[in-house]
Parts: structure tokens; C-alpha cells; sequence
């Protein structure tokens, strides 16, 4: 059979189209043809993003006689990650329990009913450090399949019957206290961040201590803040000539980049340096969460009004070509007495390969009109360089994270062009990604959407933008679209008093995935645990309500056990701590919105419309002297309205 990728709408799966691999997409036709060959399934999982999963296609997969002998022996399919997060999901478990780690690309052998019974990731084309070659690794697994077939068949259920014992109900109460102190424990003084390298951007625990310090007046929770988002910022995984923070610093000091940019990063770190811009004012947070909204707006826009999953870390066959600098680069772009005072001011001095530099600013520079001169000429002669692969299909949850990261740091920062770009992002998603049974899709790409049909965080995260957005514009549809999300959310999602990742209606996998862990992004029971409290407070439905403390309960051990892992979860759990509150606005006031955004703790529902707007938090609420008024609530019992930004401030005071 040939390749298939050709046909497919993911960027990643694309690029392997011209692969000599007989690559199929997964569905049940290809494990149908290993049940009728007798063969194992081969399974491939990366993302377009992913540097070693290009230098693997590149070793492997485009090597005719691997490609031969893969064809041969196996049914080859590949997944893009980003897609089809439950297949991820499911195999990267499998994974970490047989080998200890995971990452991409991951390769996985399966039997013909799906089960894994050999896992790994990258597999070099000739043994070296220990490692064996790819096509050794082939070459032990159809030995295997052909000579001790009952061991491998026993292998592969043993397998997923201990991934499914895994899953248990969880309960128990957070120890918001304990966890801001654990995270001091693992909080690293020196460099910042937590543990040690590489350190990925905690955009989540970090949040959460903005917020315990806003309910606690802790200021070592703040100071953990502080420090992280400044080495973050003033280091190389921060691009500073436009903004945009890489994935992750593969050193402990936040200078060299794995240099993929993705979307749900900046999302996350633009809520980060908005929401701590609220509670310190600090100059670089307002810098740094308005260069990240233009990063999201210049580079990751899509034409439809979306946002781009990613850009590539690779140009011409090497890692960070596009971002890093020489001396004689930097002498050729800009006058000399420019490019040594930038050698000094950004610290060039050979700290990637070839003797090439990442910029970092370590400190404000002295003269900041110079420094933005320079910047707009070297972003200038940059762009003369070949622009990083950009993967364009639009995740309805990374669109939903953007959405209200934007939102948010629209109004906080006064920038309504945030917001308008937001809501085109929502009208998007709610446009094509949702079909007319309710049901939403994962990804689209050019207007035209996906097969896969959304997992639990794709729901909430979208429900939860579409519920900020009605609190800054008092657009009814965005209400009615969330609380249709979330109806839906407990309809699909909920079974035996636990949420699952997957919906009810979804294609039956070997197990049925369900994961509280808020990684690289939250976890779709967090992000659930979120909106089902906004609406909540929208609302004062105690069937929302407890929907929301369901969604909580199943972070509660990972929380109190490891906090670094559920800080999304934490959050949540600061917000109910913290009141939670409600706002409503009667009226239209920029002011009293922007106060509402910047001074109540975060997550608290907020709306504001005109008198009359159909929704419980809105009912009765009225003008005063014909004028806008803020109403302070806490279930839904308020305080006397105020008209003025001061006044509202110090109630939330």
C-alpha cells in the first residue's frame, strides 16, 4: 500500500508524505491489515515541532532500505501528537512504565489488537552510546513476533490491564499551604525555576503562587514569581528581537533554547506576565506580556483569524539557525560601535554551537531608545534568513488558552486590539471546529476542520474562553456557547464519578485515557475544574458548582504530593479559597472592567453588560443615577454598587 499522508490535515503527518515508508494514518483499516498480514503495527508519534523527530524521518524513514524492510514486517502508522492527544496519551503511558521516560518521536510496537509490547523513542540509524540501531531494534522485534508470538501477545495485555488498574478515583482536601512550600523546597535560588535542568517554563505553578500570595500576602510565593519570570525573560529561551518564548531551556540557567515555539507556551506565559503585571506593576511584565501578544498576533495568526500550533526549531537542517548570532553576523548587520555595544548588552559570546549566541538581556540597557533601534535592525536583517516551518492546523484548546490570555491582557493592559483578536480566534473555532450536534473538533487547517473529535481539554479550555469573553462584552452567544460546551462536558465526559479525557461517543481505544497532571499544558480536569467554576459563579448553579469540585477532586493527591505537576489545578483551588467572587457591571465602563480584571484575584467570574442580560449573576442588577456600577458579589449576595474605579478597587481591597 503506499503512503497516505498526502491526504492528511495535519501539518506533521504532511511531511512525511514523500516518506519511501508505506505510512498509513490511525484508523481501523490499519490494524485491520495487520490482523489479515500477521504482522505487528509500528507506531510513530511526534509533532511537527519536534527536532529529533526530523532527524529520525531523516536517518529512518527516508532511507529506502529501512523503508523496505518497514513495509516488509510491519504496518506503519503515524500520529501527530498534537491531533490525536489520546493516542499520544495512551502509548506514552505505556511507555514510561516500560522504559522509565518518554519523549518524542515515539516509537511504539504493537500487536495487531493496538497492544504495546515493545516502546521507545529515538533510534539512531548506527549503534552508538549504548544504543542500539534502528533497524537492529526491527530486526530483535520480528525475530521475536515470529519465534515467541505467546510471549509477546501476553506482553501487550499485561500491559493494559496495569495501565488501567492505574486509574483510581481520587479525594481528599488541598493543602494550599503545603504546596506553596514544597515549591519553595524544589525552588531552585539561584537560577530560578524549579529543579534542575532542563527546566521548562512553570506558567502554571507560578500563576498559583501569584494567587496564594494575592489571598496570603505571602512574599516568598511572590519572590519565587518575580525571579523565575525575570531569568526567564532575560535569558536566550526568550526571543528578544520579537518576542515569544521557545519550549524549554535545555541548561539550568535559562540561556540555551529548544528552540520550538509553541502556542499553548505563550498563551500560558502571556496570562503569566499579565496577571503578574496586576499584583507588582513591574515594568518588565507589561514589556514582556505585550511582546508576547505581538509574537501570538504577527507570527502565529492565521489567515481564517486562528492561531497557529507552532513554529519549528529547525532551519536548514540545524536547531536555532534562525534565532542565534555571531560576532561577524552581528559586525555585518550593524554599524561597529552598535554591534560591540550589542556584544556586550546580550552577552555574545559562543554560548550555541559554531560559536553562535543566543541574545539574552540580563539588564535594561542604559540607553532603551538604542536598544529599540538596533532590535527593529537586526529583526530586519533576521528576516533575511529562512523562517522556521510553521505548523498551521489550530488546536481548538491551545486556541482557547490564547483566547484568554489575550483577553485578559487586552483589558488589564489596555489594548483593546487583544481582545478583538481574540474574539476572532473564538468566532473561528466556534464556526468550524463545532459541528451541529455539539460535538467539537480538535484541530482545522485552513478554514477546513479535522476528523479528530476534541478530548476533555479541548471542551473546557474553549467553554472558558468563550466565558471570558462574555465577561468583557456581554455577547449572550459566547455564554450559551460554553454552558452548551460543559452541558456536554458532563454528558461525554463523566462516568462512575470521574472525568476521562476522552468522550463517551469517542473511538474505543485499549483504555480509556484519564490524566490529572498538568504538564507542559493543564490537564483537560483542570481546565474543567476552571470553567465549571466560572460558570459557576456566572450562574450560582450548584450543579455546576459541583461539577467543579468533582473536576478538582482528582488533582488533589498530585497537588499535595507533587504541586510542580498540578498547578493549574492549584489555582482553581486558590480562586474558591479566595472567595471566590463574582462581579457584575451594569453598564459599560472600560474602567470598572479593567479594575475588575486587574484587581480581584483571578478566577473570579466577572461579566458585564447592559441591565436585563440574561443571566442569574446580571438579574436586578441596574444602573445608578443612570450611570455603569460594579456590583461586588460572593454567592450571588453583593455589596452596595459602586460607580467609581477607586471605590471598586477598594472593595476588592
Amino acid at each position: 500500500m503506499p503512503n497516505e499522508l498526502g491526504r492528511s490535515t495535519s501539518p506533521y503527518l504532511r511531511q512525511h508524505a514523500d516518506n519511501p515508508v508505506a505510512w498509513r494514518e490511525w484508523s481501523e483499516g490499519a490494524f485491520a491489515e495487520a490482523r489479515e498480514r500477521d504482522v505487528p503495527v509500528f507506531l510513530s508519534v511526534g509533532y511537527s515541532a519536534c527536532h529529533w523527530c526530523h532527524v529520525m524521518a531523516h536517518e529512518s524513514f527516508e532511507d529506502a532500505a529501512t523503508a523496505e524492510y518497514l513495509n516488509a514486517n510491519f504496518v506503519c502508522v503515524k500520529v501527530d501528537r498534537e491531533e490525536r492527544p489520546d493516542v499520544d496519551a495512551i502509548y506514552m503511558a505505556a511507555t514510561v512504565a516500560m522504559t522509565g521516560q518518554g519523549g518524542w518521536p515515539m516509537s511504539v510496537f504493537l500487536t495487531p489488537e493496538a497492544e504495546p509490547f515493545f516502546c521507545g523513542t529515538y533510534f539512531p540509524k548506527e549503534p552508538r552510546g549504548g544504543m542500539a540501531s534502528f533497524r537492529q531494534v526491527l530486526g530483535s522485534l520480528v525475530d521475536a513476533w515470529q519465534t515467541k508470538r505467546e510471549q509477546i501477545d501476553g506482553i501487550g495485555r499485561r500491559v493494559v490491564e496495569q495501565l488501567g488498574a492505574q486509574q483510581r478515583a481520587a479525594s481528599g482536601t488541598f493543602e494550599l499551604d503545603k504546596a506553596a512550600r514544597l515549591l519553595k523546597v524544589d525552588f531552585d535560588p539561584v537560577d530560578a525555576g524549579f529543579g534542575k535542568a532542563p527546566k521548562f517554563p512553570p506558567s502554571m505553578a507560578l500563576d498559583f503562587l501569584l494567587r496564594h500570595h494575592r489571598r496570603t500576602g505571602a512574599e516568598d510565593a511572590l519572590a519565587m514569581v518575580a525571579h523565575t519570570c525575570h531569568r526567564m525573560a532575560r535569558g536566550g529561551m526568550y526571543d528578544q528581537l520579537a518576542g515569544g518564548f521557545a519550549r524549554y531551556s535545555v541548561d539550568g540557567q535559562w540561556v540555551v533554547p529548544h528552540f520550538e515555539k509553541m502556542l499553548y507556551d505563550n498563551a500560558l506565559l502571556l496570562d503569566l506576565y499579565a496577571h503578574w503585571w496586576t499584583v507588582s506593576r513591574e515594568p518588565l511584565a507589561r514589556r514582556v506580556a505585550e511582546e508576547t501578544a505581538e509574537f501570538l498576533l504577527t507570527e502565529l495568526r492565521t489567515p481564517e483569524g486562528g492561531f497557529a500550533s507552532a513554529l519549528d526549531a529547525d532551519t536548514e537542517g540545524e536547531e536555532g539557525k534562525y534565532y542565534v548570532w555571531t560576532p561577524a553576523e552581528l559586525y555585518a548587520a550593524l554599524p561597529s560601535e552598535d554591534a560591540s555595544w550589542v556584544i556586550d548588552l546580550c552577552d555574545v559570546s559562543g554560548t550555541f554551537e559554531h560559536g553562535a549566541s543566543v541574545l539574552q538581556l540580563r539588564k535594561d540597557p542604559d540607553d532603551p531608545a538604542r536598544w529599540q533601534r538596533i532590535r527593529a535592525q537586526l529583526k530586519e536583517a533576521r528576516s533575511a534568513r529562512t523562517y522556521p516551518g510553521r505548523d498551521d492546523k489550530v488546536v481548538a484548546a491551545w486556541n482557547g488558552l490564547a483566547i484568554t490570555a489575550l483577553t485578559r491582557a487586552g483589558v488589564v493592559l489596555e489594548h483593546p486590539e487583544y481582545v478583538e483578536a481574540a474574539q476572532q480566534a473564538a468566532e473561528l473555532v466556534r464556526g468550524v471546529h463545532l459541528d451541529a450536534a455539539g460535538r467539537l473538533h480538535r484541530t482545522s487547517r485552513d478554514g477546513v476542520v479535522g476528523s479528530a473529535h476534541g478530548v476533555l481539554e479541548d471542551y473546557a479550555a474553549f467553554a472558558q474562553a468563550c466565558l471570558t469573553l462574555f465577561g468583557v462584552n456581554g455577547n449572550l452567544s459566547w455564554f450559551e456557547t460554553a454552558k452548551a460546551l460543559l452541558d456536554r462536558t458532563i454528558e461525554q465526559f463523566v462516568a462512575d464519578g470521574s472525568y476521562f479525557d476522552t468522550a463517551a461517543d469517542a473511538e474505543e481505544l485499549v483504555w480509556r485515557p484519564q490524566d490529572p497532571t498538568d504538564n507542559a499544558t493543564p490537564s483537560g480536569v483542570s481546565l474543567a475544574a476552571e470553567a465549571f467554576t466560572t460558570l459557576a459563579g456566572l450562574t450560582g448553579s450548584v450543579h455546576y458548582e459541583s461539577a467543579a469540585e468533582q473536576a478538582l477532586s482528582a488533582s488533589v493527591a498530585i497537588a499535595n504530593r507533587a504541586p510542580r505537576f498540578a498547578g493549574r489545578a492549584l489555582a482553581v483551588a486558590e480562586a474558591e479559597a479566595a472567595g471566590p467572587l463574582e462581579i457584575a457591571i451594569a453598564g459599560r465602563s472600560p474602567e470598572l472592567l479593567r479594575v475588575a480584571f486587574t484587581d480581584a484575584p483571578w478566577g473570579t467570574a466577572i461579566v458585564q453588560g447592559e441591565p436585563g442580560l440574561d443571566v442569574p449573576l446580571m438579574a436586578g442588577r441596574s444602573l445608578v443615577d443612570d450611570q455603569p456600577v460594579a456590583y461586588v458579589c460572593q454567592k450571588f449576595t453583593c455589596r452596595l454598587p459602586v460607580p467609581e474605579p477607586e471605590a471598586l478597587r477598594e472593595q476588592l481591597r
